[in-house]
């Protein structure tokens, strides 16, 4: 059931600028993913941001086939994995932590307090036999947003602003995200911005983006274009569009299981199989269980 802060991602473009945004927001649709996990209120917290910088930075992909895939890894971190990816407007993800060392946290503890030293990888796979790349930068700042503003700046030379507002309360998490950058295109012939970051057409969007409020994000009294009004509508510009609803989207797949499984020889399938007399096998995005009988695992 959607809610009447579901609405679709918007996207918008500033030509007098050079610069390019989304604004989304997820009620609905990310209840659904994290009600299909019971994860204590800090995990669901980051996995929500998590999702709606996936959401953002997956709808900045100009192929639908597409695919990006957020994965941030640690050592010895308390959150050992989390994993988030986005496809056609398709969201997923989870995450894998120490319950116990987690559960000796305070109430609210810090990105360092739950991932430790770690990285954030982000994978872009792109449609149409085009290939996949990716960049990794070290896990580090306040949030995770902060850290994919890093890879932007760091890994692609394209400065970029990041916001994300979250509210929790006994029935889940509603979350909006906010992300404008300097477009690549608007570099040529000038100096690269990784080393002018004081470029006064990214200066002059990032002054007026840095005065989006938490509070407007989450209003549901504001649309997405009543948002990017109150910001820029001193420019000669702003071009927008809705981009593709956002749903989720857990590809698991009885039959790709079932083909998995008949690849292994007959004594392996046979390790396998469990208690129950079934080769059980778990998708960790949905936590659905997935039983397959060994004896004739293809149907």
């Amino acid at each position: 059931m959607t809610t009447a802060f579901d609405t679709p991602p918007v996207h918008f473009t500033l030509p007098g600028q050079d610069a390019r945004g989304r604004f989304v927001r997820l009620d609905s649709v990310l209840r659904e993913i994290l009600a299909a996990h019971d994860y204590p209120t800090s995990i669901k917290l980051v996995l929500a941001e998590a999702i709606t910088v996936c959401a953002l930075i997956g709808s900045l992909m100009k192929q639908d086939g597409g695919q990006v895939t957020i994965q941030a890894q640690t050592e010895g971190g308390i959150v050992e994995l989390l994993v988030v990816d986005y496809r056609g407007g398709e969201l997923r993800g989870h995450v894998r932590f120490d319950a116990d060392r987690l559960a000796r946290l305070g109430a609210n503890p810090s990105l360092f307090a739950l991932f430790g030293k770690g990285y954030l990888a982000l994978t872009f796979d792109q449609s149409y036999g085009k290939g996949r790349y990716q960049g990794i930068v070290p896990l580090d700042g306040d949030s995770l947003a902060q850290a994919c503003e890093s890879y932007f700046t760091q890994s692609e030379q394209v400065p970029t602003m990041i916001r994300i507002a979250i509210e929790s309360d006994a029935t889940g998490c509603r979350s909006a995200g906010f992300l404008v950058q300097h477009l690549p295109e608007g570099e040529e012939g000038r100096e690269r911005l990784h080393v002018r970051l004081d470029h006064p057409q990214w200066e002059h969007v990032s002054i007026l983006a840095g005065t989006l409020s938490h509070g407007e994000m989450l209003d549901p009294a504001l649309s997405g274009r009543d948002i990017l009004w109150r910001l820029f509508h001193e420019e000669d510009e702003v071009r927008t569009v809705d981009g593709a609803p956002l749903v989720k989207g857990c590809r698991c797949n009885i039959d790709h299981i079932r083909d998995v499984i008949g690849r292994f020889p007959p004594e392996e399938q046979a390790e396998m199989v469990g208690d129950s007399g079934t080769i059980a096998v778990d998708c960790a995005f949905c936590s659905r269980i997935f039983h397959i009988d060994p004896a004739n695992p293809a149907g």
